[in-house]
């Protein structure tokens, strides 16, 4: 609240002086008074862009690193971090861009003021200056294009076959999962086949359906490939994981998808942002309606045992019969890395630190 006060205290002080200002160039009109603007005027007005540039500069650093607290924290996904470093690479270049153009504007400003004893120069033109600001960007933003599209054609590659299939069902104004089972393929739906006890539109008939389960959470186990499918009841929803860097349009009437695999947990996160309470989370990130805002749905970023004990207590989208055998947790690809999850439950700091 002060530094607001502060901000609109010097902005009416502004006002005021520029009021001043007018007011007085005013009563000289009216006297009659022919106005001469002398070197001394000329000069003090380039120290003032001088003066102005260094304050602007030095109000543009703070309030530059004030703003981080607002930041999302690292990301938690693979590509996330890559896409994070693109964006990180054109913060870069824009901040020297920017130091540089603005620096030359006022230092120019004051440099070529007007002076009695001098002559602007007359020059039309400078052809190698010109083919210099022109390649020079041009190179640079072709740098930009080519990197972003291999890291569009590395995100958007086909997700590995083993990888875990979830469909995230979007309606007004809440969100539904349904995780594929030992099979790791979800059962046939439509949405004519909703009903109440079938919120999702699950074929029953589909034997792909009788290991998948419905959750009102999403629980993903750390360093797993995941790929989400995306579906709508109703209106244009946007998955968005903001946390993962991950967003998807879910439309009526057709599957969309994307893969991702995480790579912090939950707790590792909480670590790293000094927040006990902190969560993941799923939101939409299209107005969907009058609830729009209030739609949103817990993740939950653990490791492969963590996974599999909730996993286990999650509910099928169709009863089974008590004397059923128990389901299989959905298949979770075994790598290298898979020796390493004893010592991520242990310690979970480590997962950060990857």
């Amino acid at each position: 609240m002060i530094k607001l006060l502060t901000i609109i205290l010097l902005v009416l002080a502004v006002i005021t002086v520029w009021r001043v200002l007018r007011i007085l160039e005013l009563v000289r009109e009216l006297r009659g008074e022919e106005e001469y603007i002398t070197d001394a005027d000329n000069r003090n007005t380039g120290r003032g862009l001088i003066a102005f540039l260094i304050l602007g500069m030095l109000g543009m650093i703070y309030f530059t690193l004030d703003a981080r607290k607002y930041l999302l924290p690292q990301a938690a996904s693979k590509h996330g971090v890559l896409t994070d470093d693109y964006l990180y690479v054109n913060f870069g270049i824009i901040i020297v861009v920017f130091f540089i153009t603005q620096i030359l504007l006022f230092v120019f400003a004051n440099k070529y003021r007007y002076r009695k004893d001098q002559k602007a120069f007359y020059y039309p033109d400078n052809h190698k200056l010109e083919l210099i600001w022109t390649v020079v960007p041009g190179v640079v933003l072709m740098g930009l294009i080519a990197y972003g599209l291999h890291l569009w054609i590395n995100i958007t590659a086909p997700a590995p076959k083993e990888a875990m299939v979830i469909e995230v069902y979007a309606k007004q104004f809440d969100w539904t999962a349904r995780y594929s089972g030992a099979d790791n393929k979800l059962g046939n739906s439509n949405f004519r086949w909703i009903t109440d006890e079938n919120p999702l539109g699950v074929d029953n008939k589909d034997q792909a359906s009788g290991d998948d389960k419905i959750t009102r959470e999403i629980h993903l186990p750390a360093y797993t490939p995941v790929v989400f499918k995306f579906h709508s009841r109703d209106v244009i929803h946007s998955a968005y994981f903001p946390h993962l860097r991950a967003q998807m349009n879910c439309v009526p009437g057709m599957t969309t998808e994307f893969h991702l695999e995480p790579t912090i947990s939950t707790d590792s996160m909480r670590i790293i942002t000094n927040n006990p309470k902190f969560e993941y989370v799923l939101l939409c990130n299209k107005i969907c309606g009058v609830a729009h805002y209030n739609m949103r749905m817990k993740v939950v970023i653990e490791t492969p045992e963590a996974f599999k004990k909730w996993y286990k207590e999650q509910q099928y989208v169709f009863a089974r019969p008590e004397e059923a055998a128990p389901a299989a947790t959905p298949a979770t690809p075994v790598d290298s890395s898979a020796g390493k999850t004893a010592v991520l439950a242990q310690n979970p700091k480590i997962i950060a630190s990857r």
